[in-house]
């Protein structure tokens, strides 16, 4: 354990320093657009060493925070010292370690197999901790007189298969609540995908050779009777992980006129 004073802890100390090189910032002005918003911490942080990358966050949950990357973890550490409380756009900034490592601290210090596996793992934490929150949502929607959150406002409540939709007749007296469930994409990583809008004569062989290039692919399986659906095994969670990023989305068909959604399969 280091007993070194902050100060000696930067310069002094080093067998003892951490290995993340990420400064995570918060209260940061929201409506300051991003790359106005890097140019400025790029200003500020860049004093204290080489910075290598900027990741100001944009989405509604995530606004007024960002990740500053350096080189050297010692300038992580000098930074977060000496810049805690300073004022960029009249707000003061609040800074500290951040607790993972960023995708370019692994590119720089990692080999193509360690970076790639920390971006499966990134990848995974990031469809949990998704799933987690809709979860918590759901929880929240079935409690009396809940209400749908303001992120939520435009988009259509799901209901549970059969379910009928809310306020619709036979609808259950507990609203959207009573049924909601988890969206699909929101769903938790487990090693078997659902595939769906696919061409109706996408057969095993077909989806093999999209699905087949990934770690521990395992099988194909169709349902009888349905056309344009199907289930994709791996052996772990870490292939079906790999292979829905890498083909959502993904345009298959003559002429690309198809768009397959890919999903985790609800259990």
């Amino acid at each position: 354990m280091c007993h070194c004073t902050p100060t000696h802890h930067v310069f002094g100390c080093v067998l003892h320093l951490p290995s993340e090189f990420k400064v995570y910032v918060r209260n940061l002005e929201e409506r300051v657009k991003p790359e106005t918003l890097k140019e400025a911490l790029t200003a500020v942080f860049s004093e204290y060493g080489n910075i290598i990358d900027i990741v100001a966050l944009t989405n509604l949950k995530a606004k007024g925070q960002a990740f500053v990357v350096f080189d050297r973890p010692e300038s992580a550490l000098q930074a977060i010292e000496e810049i805690q409380g300073f004022e960029l756009f009249d707000k003061p900034m609040q800074v500290a370690l951040a607790r993972t490592r960023s995708d370019a601290t692994v590119a720089s210090t990692g080999n193509k197999d360690e970076f790639e596996l920390h971006q499966r793992r990134r990848l995974a934490e990031k469809d949990k901790r998704k799933a987690a929150e809709a979860a918590e949502e759901q929880k929240r929607l079935k409690r009396p007189g809940a209400t749908a959150t303001a992120g939520d406002a435009g988009r259509p409540a799901k209901t549970a298969r059969g379910g009928a939709a809310p306020g619709a007749k036979g609808a259950p007296a507990g609203g959207a609540g009573a049924n909601a469930v988890v969206p699909d994409e929101y769903l938790p990583p487990n090693k078997i995908l659902f595939v769906q809008n696919l061409p109706d004569d996408y057969d095993i062989e077909a989806l093999t050779a999209i699905f087949g290039r990934f770690e521990g692919f395992r099988e194909v399986r169709l349902v009888p009777g349905r056309k344009g659906i199907a289930f994709i095994e791996y052996e772990a969670e870490a292939g079906a992980i790999t292979a829905k990023e890498n083909t959502a989305g993904m345009a298959v068909g003559e002429g690309g006129a198809k768009f397959i959604k890919v999903t985790y399969q609800r259990q």
